[in-house]
């Protein structure tokens, strides 16, 4: 469970550094409408770091309880970051 933490949380920072630079370049926008604002006031990076450890404790926390519900929900949001991630750099290598 570790390894997939420590993956879910690199992969949540990765997509808020290729976000954040794909749209201060122009190449991109924020499709999280809660999240522009964050943007244009420059703590977007901040939010996502903070946002990723607090996720990161909850996460742990069901472990901790309910392992089975924690792997399964974890590797699901590993699966949907990655896809995020993914789309994300293929954005940034067209750009």
């Amino acid at each position: 469970m570790k390894y997939l933490l420590a993956l879910f949380a690199g992969l949540m920072v990765s997509d808020g550094a290729l976000t954040y630079f794909l749209v201060e370049s122009g190449a991109a926008r924020e499709g999280n409408p809660l999240l522009v604002p964050t943007l244009a006031g420059g703590s977007f990076l901040t939010l996502k770091v903070v946002s990723t450890i607090i996720c990161t404790m909850i996460l742990w926390d069901i472990y901790r309880r309910v392992p089975k519900l924690a792997l399964i929900s974890t590797s699901c949001i590993v699966v949907a970051y990655g896809a995020i991630v993914f789309w994300n750099f293929g954005v940034f290598l067209r750009a």
